[in-house]
């Protein structure tokens, strides 16, 4: 199995000079990204409000080392040969897949991180196929179950690469061709998206936080795959739907713009403080058939009045979040298969009590951002083993049925590696009639 031979993954450009300073303050904060106690970018966010002596371009280093760390972490491990030391870690980092030579960081070492540099840089990941893919072996061993090790390796060193920045076009208030047209005048290598009528992808992580076109709504952050569950929910002006697990609310803005703001859309979630960022977003998107409920979990009594009733139900379950991987690199050491037990009971009760709420013919999505069939397709084949109402329908004739020339199978199955966006999963069922 061919090993990394130079640095796979491009980030923003590293500084000409790496200072003292820097240095110190990766090695500090990767002491506390490592712990995997809390997510990176939350580790990041904390750590530069409480050093506000680092400027834009340590900040852009330093989150862009750790990412990169993350992402080959296992090369990283190699190279340190047993070594605990986050300085050395953070060292590692800059050696191996960051490609900076010994003699670009010599100023920064003592004799005896010299002597280990010039011996760590020659070394590289071993040939397990977990090492290759820089995927923790549970989760290589639960992807075989699923792929041979070709498609696995494939995967795993999509995964290893940093995602570009999708957005969706709130059709509310624009259309694709139009804003497609304003960025491109800032820059040429924007484009549409592939598989998304409303998608527009930007390359790298360009600010977009004062950016016009989202503060006016125009635009939201949204990946291509992600707006594809939504094409899918394909909900109907004037009709009653339910965003089962809102979260922020990406789908429910998607679902209300698909809607032309006509009808009723109630979006529940378990989280106040998720169903809280909405509210912003919310306010911009020109929507106003959004209602925003918080529910103490999925058998709420609030849910009650509600049963039987809804044209369309969406589940948009919690899960690993392991299609994510690109852009939450830390989450492959943060989930276990412990987790994955306990998510997999969640996610199966959650269908069910969601399907209560589907009227007869209406439809139901269960989706994930999940790459693990025991997150996806058995807790859909074990609800249909129970719900006899309830069939599956064609994915790929529903998507053909959109101009959407994608087939990945009965279901909704996204992969990085094939399709450049993140790991999705979709099933959509639909009620026949009352049990």
């Amino acid at each position: 199995m061919p090993k990394h031979d130079s640095p796979p993954a491009r980030g923003n450009a590293a500084p000409a000079r790496i200072t003292k300073r820097q240095l110190e303050a990766l090695s500090e904060v990767l002491l506390q990204v490592l712990s995997f106690r809390y997510p990176a970018d939350q580790v990041l966010s904390r750590f530069f409000r409480a050093n506000k002596q680092l400027g834009g371009g340590d900040r852009r280093f330093i989150a862009e080392s750790v990412y990169t760390g993350l992402r080959h972490y296992y090369w990283v491990k190699a190279m340190l040969a047993g070594e605990t030391s986050p300085r050395r870690f953070g060292l590692a980092v800059l050696l191996g897949p960051r490609g900076f030579s010994v003699s670009r960081l010599e100023q920064l070492l003592s004799p005896a991180d010299l002597r280990w540099a010039r011996e760590a840089k020659g070394r590289k990941a071993g040939d397990a196929l977990w090492e290759q893919a820089e995927l923790p072996p549970w989760i290589v061993s639960a992807l075989a179950e699923q792929y041979d090790d070709a498609t696995i390796l494939s995967l795993g060193r999509a995964l290893q690469q940093p995602a570009p920045l999708d957005l969706r076009v709130n059709t509310i208030k624009a259309q694709r061709d139009q804003v497609l047209k304003q960025l491109q005048a800032d820059d040429s290598s924007i484009a549409a998206g592939t598989l998304s009528p409303t998608a527009i992808r930007l390359p790298g992580k360009p600010a977009l936080q004062r950016h016009p076109l989202l503060l006016e709504g125009a635009i939201e952050v949204q990946d291509e795959g992600s707006q594809l569950v939504s094409l899918l929910l394909d909900p109907q002006a004037g009709e009653r739907v339910v965003d089962f697990c809102a979260g922020a609310g990406g789908k429910t803005l998607h679902i209300g713009a698909l809607m032309n703001s006509k009808g009723r859309i109630d979006a529940y979630d378990v989280s106040e403080r998720r169903l809280k960022r909405l509210g912003p977003r919310l306010a911009r998107s020109g929507l106003s058939n959004v209602r925003a409920q918080a529910i103490s979990h999925e058998r709420d009594s609030h849910l009650k009045n509600r049963l039987g009733k809804a044209d369309r139900v969406l589940v948009d379950a919690p899960c690993t979040g392991l299609g994510t991987i690109r852009r939450n690199p830390d989450l492959k050491f943060r989930q276990s298969e412990k987790t994955l037990q306990e998510l997999t009971q969640q996610q199966a009760s959650i269908l069910a009590a969601a399907a209560r709420l589907v009227r007869p013919g209406g439809r139901l999505v269960y989706a994930t951002c999940s790459l693990m069939h025991k997150e996806n397709q058995a807790i859909v084949d074990g609800f249909l083993e129970q719900s006899p109402s309830f069939k599956r329908l064609s994915v790929a004739e529903l998507l053909t049925a959109k101009g959407i020339d994608l087939d990945t199978g009965e279901d909704l199955v996204l992969l990085p590696h094939e399709h450049s966006c993140d790991g999705f999963y979709a099933a959509v069922l639909e009620r026949q009639s009352d049990e």
